[in-house]
């Protein structure tokens, strides 16, 4: 997350008012005027100055006016701003650390712990937390094996790089030998070993699009072998999730319309445009955060998300975050959610040490 950078078209006084205004407003929630911000910005301006900075301030799409309020509340753009350049992010308090910690214990099983990190990201932040199910095969495959249980049905043996074994049975339309069973195995075994299943699902795909005309009846044979085999069991947004607070965005004036809440709680229930979203917060280094329609879904237009990746050494289990209204407090929610990733990343590789 970008922090601390100047606004090249904001002067250091602009730049400071618009601090001052968005960290009122988060505070209160009431539309800012001049006067409140003549008082509380520290600056020896008048109103009138301050009423000359707030319009281009506005001009500039940073502020805007609520109906007829002589107040300024900040937009999309301006939250953006103050998010990426003008906040500044404090270390947790120790008590509050500590908290966390003692809760993330890594004697939980996974489960326990993903419920744990969602309630705890709800209870401290009085958002609503999320926290994505682990990913079930981010190993690379390293061996993929055939059995023939009868004349329409295949066993599957894939063997993961932690020495993880899935079996599976698939369906087949015709009968196949234990010879031609063997050889689709050692042809699959050759093209995609190292490959997690995401991958070798997509390069079976490529390959039977692009060289279809060109390959023997072994090679298809054992490209539709292996589709099959690694069917429904790509990573995809279709994973799940633990949810909890969600009721605690009623509390909030920006989000008491019943009709918005009403979708809001839909797409909680039907998950997948979470999903998709926090699919692009899988591979990001720390904190991501999505204000209004950043996120590209509407049902989201008035709200933020804060989310931060976790893993297990290498491979990124899942994501975790907070959705709350734009108009929440950012220099507490975003170090909760980073040191939540953490401590979840923490107590999944000493899972993973202990086994």
């Amino acid at each position: 997350m970008k922090n601390q950078q100047q606004v090249p078209e904001l002067n250091d006084r602009a730049q400071h008012i618009l601090k001052v205004l968005v960290e009122d407003y988060i505070q209160d929630g009431q539309p800012v005027g001049s006067r409140k911000l003549a008082k509380s910005s520290g600056l020896a301006l008048s109103a009138a100055t301050i009423r000359n900075v707030m319009a281009d301030l506005e001009d500039m799409g940073y502020i805007r006016a609520p109906h007829t309020s002589a107040g300024r509340i900040p937009t999309s753009q301006g939250y953006r701003v103050f998010v990426d350049s003008l906040l500044k992010i404090e270390p947790l308090e120790t008590k509050a650390a500590s908290h966390l910690q003692g809760q993330l214990s890594t004697g939980q099983d996974a489960n326990a712990l993903i419920q744990s990190a969602s309630n705890l990201l709800s209870g401290i932040t009085s958002l609503t937390g999320l926290v994505t199910i682990p990913r079930h095969n981010p190993s690379s495959i390293r061996q993929i094996e055939f059995l023939r249980l009868n004349s329409d049905q295949v066993l599957v043996i894939l063997v993961f790089s932690r020495n993880e074994v899935q079996n599976r049975i698939i369906q087949i339309k015709q009968d196949v030998t234990a010879d031609e069973l063997q050889q689709a195995a050692n042809f699959l075994n050759e093209h995609m070993i190292g490959k997690d299943i995401t991958t070798a699902r997509q390069a079976l795909l490529e390959d039977m699009r692009q060289y279809r005309e060109e390959m023997n009846q072994i090679m298809l044979s054992a490209i539709e072998l292996g589709e099959m085999a690694f069917a429904d069991m790509s990573v995809s947004a279709e994973h799940d999730y633990v949810i909890a607070g969600e009721t605690n965005l009623m509390g909030y004036d920006d989000l008491s319309d019943i009709d918005k809440l009403r979708e809001l709680f839909g797409a909680f229930n039907e998950k997948r445009d979470i999903l998709n979203l926090f699919d692009k917060s899988i591979q990001a280094e720390g904190v991501k955060i999505f204000i209004g329609r950043e996120s590209g879904y509407d049902v989201f237009g008035d709200c933020s998300l804060v989310t931060a990746p976790y893993s297990m050494g290498e491979d990124q289990l899942g994501v975790l975050g907070v959705i709350g209204p734009k108009r929440m407090p950012y220099e507490h929610v975003i170090p909760v959610v980073d040191l939540t990733s953490r401590l979840l990343s923490v107590a999944f590789n000493h899972r993973a040490d202990a086994e």
